[in-house]
């Protein structure tokens, strides 16, 4: 247990679940030729957490962060984010599916993850900044919103390599552009407005905390 005995109860607690939910995903795998791209790398960073926290340890708000985006990646990957049903969730609670309440034509589980992508990682990314390389909280709010946009730069280019190596129907599956050419261009923006957000209440909070 030396390899976890540094972590919190918090820490232990949070990787646990983590690890449950993963597993929990594979229950059933509706698309078990998809599933490894997008679970496997997430255990990796699971696996790694507690070397990783024992050489950088993060806040409990930083690393419920993290563990919230991977969370939302964990259930988008289990259905490929394309079928990700939160119509039939939502009709079984209300009686009517989010679609047709919104006028939606699409799946939009994956806006919200690259929204949320920018939404919690600006938290993280920052504090590591400001902890451990020790720039100014203004800085490290603003590598954070340009962390974000690099990331999801990189993962778009990522997904289009793939699209070149895949077959077309794996593509579809994996990648959930479900037909709009425009796609990685609001995937960027939709996580840029995010961290734009996350940034400003970041900065809002501390202000507050320092005018008390």
């Amino acid at each position: 247990m030396g390899y976890l005995s540094h972590l919190t109860k918090f820490q232990g607690w949070l990787l646990g679940f983590g690890l449950v939910g993963l597993a929990l995903a594979q229950v059933d795998q509706p698309f078990p030729h998809v599933a490894p791209l997008h679970h496997v790398p997430t255990l990796l960073v699971i696996l790694a957490a507690p070397a990783l926290l024992r050489r950088w340890p993060l806040s409990n708000a930083a690393l419920l962060s993290l563990f919230a985006f991977l969370a939302l990646h964990t259930l988008g990957g289990r259905y490929t984010y394309t079928n990700t049903p939160y119509d039939a969730w939502v009709a079984a609670l209300f009686g009517s599916d989010l679609s047709t309440i919104m006028g939606w034509d699409r799946n939009h589980y994956d806006r919200l993850v690259h929204f949320s992508f920018g939404l919690l990682m600006v938290l993280p990314v920052a504090e590591i900044l400001r902890r451990y390389v020790g720039v100014t909280k203004v800085l490290a709010l603003y590598v954070g919103v340009e962390f974000v946009m690099g990331i999801s730069a990189i993962y778009e280019i990522f997904e289009w390599l793939l699209s070149i190596l895949l077959a077309p129907d794996n593509v579809e599956a994996y990648n959930g552009q479900q037909g709009d050419i425009w796609d990685a261009q609001k995937d960027m923006a939709l996580a840029f407005a995010g961290a734009l957000i996350a940034a400003f209440a970041i900065w809002m909070i501390e202000r507050s905390k320092q005018e008390e």
